[in-house]
């Protein structure tokens, strides 16, 4: 789902160069503190009795327990994960995080456990839901502005002078900027609850996120009236896939994850869990 992107460069630069100076040593795993937002459902979510749930917490439950760790689980905002894990406030980053280059530079990153699409959100009466091209069909993008310019180049026309809702700092504001800014009033928000607001009040057009948020915000009362419009966009645009961030001074615990990851691909826990929270398989 998502990549950071809009912290500063300097402040991310000079947060891995801090790591990276660290000893690399082994360090005995019993205990690993995972920090996710508890607000992106189905993902990570937050229960009335104020417990977290969802696909992660269901899925970082099994895997810890595969490797014999005790996890605890906090909440944090997103805005601030990376700098935040560096820091050394949690171990593990857990909140549908896109694998992309520019994170790579400054965390480390267990093999990816879930690869989803991309979708426009928009009100059912609107134009956009009647009018934007490639209805419900999945394509997939490989971020190369050439190889994906037919795809972009048809949804152009129908975006020109819209207002769309982005969650900030995350791989999918990345692509809408590239693509749009020209042409549209791009607007960002600091959760992906506030963007769905706004298409229902009508105070932006659309919103663009994760196609699996979006089918289960539906699910709310409050957004009865939006739908899925246009392509659902998948591919190598959005990375390898979502996967847990890690220093990457904690080798050893990527190790530990990749492996249980596997196990629980190998499994099918995975695909159980993806179809209980998502009614797909979002397996990569």
């Amino acid at each position: 789902m998502k990549a950071l992107t809009g912290i500063a460069v300097g402040v991310l630069t000079a947060a891995a160069l801090t790591v990276a100076a660290l000893p690399a040593s082994a360090k005995d795993w019993k205990t690993v503190v995972i920090g996710t937002e508890g607000g992106y459902a189905p993902w990570n979510l937050t229960a009335a009795d104020g417990s977290l749930d969802g696909f992660e917490v269901e899925l970082v439950k099994d895997l810890c327990a595969r490797m014999k760790v005790e996890c605890k689980l906090i909440t944090h905002d997103w805005d601030s994960m990376i700098p935040s894990l560096n820091a050394g406030k949690f171990d593990v980053i857990m909140d549908a995080l896109s694998i992309s280059d520019e994170r790579k530079q400054v965390i480390g990153f267990t093999d990816p456990y879930a690869a989803t699409p991309a979708s426009f959100a928009v009100l059912k009466d609107s134009e956009l839901a009647k009018q934007l091209p490639m209805n419900g069909e999945e394509v997939k993008l490989t971020g190369d502005a050439t190889h994906d310019k037919d795809v972009v180049e048809k949804l152009r026309p129908l975006l020109k002078g819209k207002a769309i809702g982005i969650q900030a700092a995350t791989i999918y504001s990345k692509f809408i900027y590239d693509n749009f800014k020209d042409i549209a009033d791009i607007r960002e928000y600091k959760t992906a609850a506030e963007h769905d607001l706004d298409v229902v009040t009508g105070r932006i057009d659309a919103a663009f996120d994760d196609a699996t948020y979006f089918l289960s915000a539906f699910e709310s009362p409050e957004n009865k009236d939006l739908t899925l419009a246009g392509p659902k966009i998948g591919g190598p645009v959005w990375g390898e896939g979502e996967a847990f961030g890690v220093r990457q001074s904690d080798t050893d615990l990527k190790a530990m994850f990749d492996v249980a990851i596997a196990a629980a691909l190998a499994d099918g826990t995975v695909k159980k869990l993806s179809l209980k929270w998502f009614k797909v398989d979002v397996s990569p």
